[in-house]
């Protein structure tokens, strides 16, 4: 069945205790089924009050980062494993089992190369560990793919699958998003149908980050594109109201987007529910 969550940064700028807090319930005020939550510093992450303020709004929440820049994973296997291994630590205090987003590699970190072949072969090495202790905790993890002004690892979604397919976890998905999609792809139906098997969630965000449905992404093929692919995994709203400095530096949003969190969050769910209903989605 899809469901439908939200960025944090639909509503923040920053997470820390408070403004996390804030976040979760106005994700569940909006009607999502859960928040996606960025969890960039897992020993300053309160899970005991965030886990609280989720059953207040009475919704669920999963869990994506980038990793930092001294735990670049081609580079810095065993420091990104111990980054990871903490973040493990923090979801299941915080009573989520799903891990999405840049779980490979840093953002903005860039060689002005190509990925080299053990460079790739890192990954897959530090993927298998990882996922076989997430298995054991019971978490699934989702590794994004990203532009090329952002990352030189993993642009396209078929080199996100030939990563997942190298590990050979049945607990790690593919994490797509739209607006790396309308960068790096040939098109958006092909690339989602082909992924199929591997696709369990999907940013779906517009080319300004802003409202979802007034940009340049071709939505209709984005639509059609998950409806062939049978896709029954989690829709994500990305948009961001609001930056901090770090990730303002990685993605390189320099003016406040085209709308405010309330539009953002209300507006935005109507359009994903009423594409998902158009298209058999939901």
């Amino acid at each position: 069945m899809t469901t439908f969550g939200a960025h944090a940064f639909v509503w923040i700028g920053d997470w820390n205790t408070e403004n996390g807090n804030h976040a979760i319930a106005s994700a569940g005020k909006a009607g999502f089924d859960f928040i996606e939550i960025p969890m960039l510093k897992p020993h300053e992450f309160d899970a005991a009050s965030h886990r609280a303020a989720l059953k207040s709004a009475g919704i669920g929440a999963v869990v994506s980062l980038v990793l930092p820049k001294d735990a670049h994973m081609p580079h810095e296997p065993e420091k990104a494993v111990t980054f990871l291994t903490a973040v493990f630590d923090k979801m299941e205090q915080l009573g989520s089992d799903y891990l999405g987003g840049c779980i490979a590699y840093s953002l903005g970190t860039l060689t002005g190369a190509a990925p080299t072949a053990q460079e790739r072969q890192t990954v897959v090495d530090c993927l298998k560990e990882l996922a076989a202790d997430a298995k054991r905790r019971g978490i699934t993890l989702a590794l994004e793919c990203c532009n090329r002004y952002e990352t030189y690892m993993y642009n396209t979604l078929a080199d996100g699958r030939e990563a997942i397919l190298a590990v050979g976890a049945d607990n790690l998905k593919l994490h797509a998003d739209t607006y790396h999609m309308n960068i790096e792809e040939e098109g958006f139906y092909q690339p989602l149908v082909n992924t199929a098997d591997v696709l369990d969630l999907i940013h779906m965000s517009e080319s300004h980050r802003g409202l979802v449905g007034t940009g340049t992404v071709i939505w209709d093929d984005v639509w059609r594109g998950l409806a062939d692919a049978g896709f029954k995994g989690r829709l994500v709203l990305e948009s961001f109201a609001a930056i901090n400095p770090d990730l303002a530096a990685a993605t390189c949003l320099w003016r406040p987007p085209n709308e405010g969190p309330e539009v953002l969050s209300t507006q935005g769910l109507a359009f994903l529910k009423a594409g998902a209903a158009a298209h058999g989605l939901d």
